[in-house]
């Protein structure tokens, strides 16, 4: 097709990032936005441009058709009701982390998706990032050796505001563990190629949202954790999370040591969030063990993708592979079981720092 028609379900913050990739992805075009909320709905109605129809509900999108993919960015909490749906509708779909709030949730919406031939792609960012993809390039060609260990630093600000403040309760996004850092749990489960059996983690929220109230109620929310996870193929993984560090000069740091190497990702935080205001570019260093030099590269990106969302132009560079999915067939890279294993390791931390024990998977 010379034209893709998106729509695209939920349009907060979240689809209207998506709707500014979309518009650096030839031959894509935003057909309709659907959300309850009239202010995001018509955001993301002007942020389309001419020709974009507006619906408050899926269901009145689903009736009135004129679309080629489906993206759902909607509220965590909504994703199963939704999923529901537009499963049916037999076109691709591209839908937005985490696949659902709890791992019983997610292997319920893959059970309604059975018989269903159009492609489900699960929105897994991080693996996207130029310097994550890089890191990624560099162990396939084996420049660390055998893999061993894996560490993951975010440090960053805490979690914006969104509409009705949905991300502050657990009950509406599965927890900190899931909303926020299954991205993470995907990306070790990539890189070692195995399956979690592990799960250890302490937490608590000792900073962000202590003394807010939301509609009545207290957040709920985790704003801290270091996480260590074990995987049956002997290589284990750490996440240290903090988000209540605005300042720190790199937001994400990826480390993957192998017997021959150590590389580094290092991600800075979108523009918005920077002292200046200017973008940044990633960097990639590769520390041999027997030279002993360590080698870096600045990883650059162009910076109207780096402006068109807050995830370092990942955004982009999934949709272009979503797009060519559509048009050329294939598999989708990031498949409704990644998402479902991904939200199961957060679980299991989330049900770690409750209890204080490891949790075996």
């Amino acid at each position: 097709m010379s034209t893709i028609r998106y729509a695209i379900i939920g349009s907060g913050m979240m689809g209207q990032e998506h709707i500014r990739n979309l518009a650096l992805i030839d031959g894509a075009t935003v057909s309709a936005v659907v959300d309850p909320n009239n202010d995001m709905r018509r955001q993301a109605t002007e942020l389309a441009g001419p020709g974009c129809v507006a619906f408050d509900h899926h269901g009145a999108l689903l009736e009135a058709g004129g679309f080629d993919a489906l993206v759902v960015a909607a509220p965590n909490f909504l994703h199963q009701t939704i999923l529901n749906d537009v499963l049916k509708a037999d076109v691709p779909l591209l839908v937005e982390k985490p696949l659902g709030i709890d791992g019983p949730q997610c292997r319920e919406i893959m059970a309604s998706a059975n018989g269903r031939r159009a492609p489900v792609w699960v929105a897994m960012e991080y693996r996207y990032m130029p310097p994550v993809a890089r890191l990624l390039q560099e162990l396939r060609e084996k420049t660390a050796g055998t893999p061993k260990m894996i560490a993951i630093r975010e440090h960053r600000f805490p979690f914006l505001s969104k509409v009705g403040d949905w991300n502050r309760f657990q009950d509406k996004t599965g927890g900190t563990m899931i909303e926020k850092c299954c991205h993470f749990f995907d990306l070790m489960r990539l890189v070692s190629g195995s399956e979690a059996v592990r799960v250890y983690a302490s937490g608590g929220m000792d900073v962000n949202f202590r003394d807010e109230t939301f509609g009545g109620r207290k957040a709920d929310i985790l704003d801290n954790a270091f996480v260590i996870v074990d995987f049956e193929n002997g290589m284990r993984a750490m996440l240290d999370l903090c988000m209540f560090a605005e300042g720190a000069y790199w937001q994400e740091t990826i480390s993957v040591t192998g017997d021959k190497a150590r590389i580094d990702a290092y991600v800075p935080g979108p523009a918005r969030f920077s002292p200046d205001g200017k973008e940044r570019h990633a960097k990639l260093v590769i520390s041999p063990r027997e030279t002993k030099t360590p080698v870096s590269e600045d990883i650059k990106t162009d910076e109207a993708i780096l402006s068109a969302g807050d995830h370092h132009g990942s955004t982009f560079y999934q949709h272009q592979k979503f797009a060519r999915l559509i048009r050329e067939g294939g598999v989708p890279e990031v498949t409704m079981d990644d998402g479902a294993r991904a939200v199961e390791i957060g679980a299991a931390a989330e049900e770690s720092v409750r209890t204080g024990m490891p949790v075996k998977l």
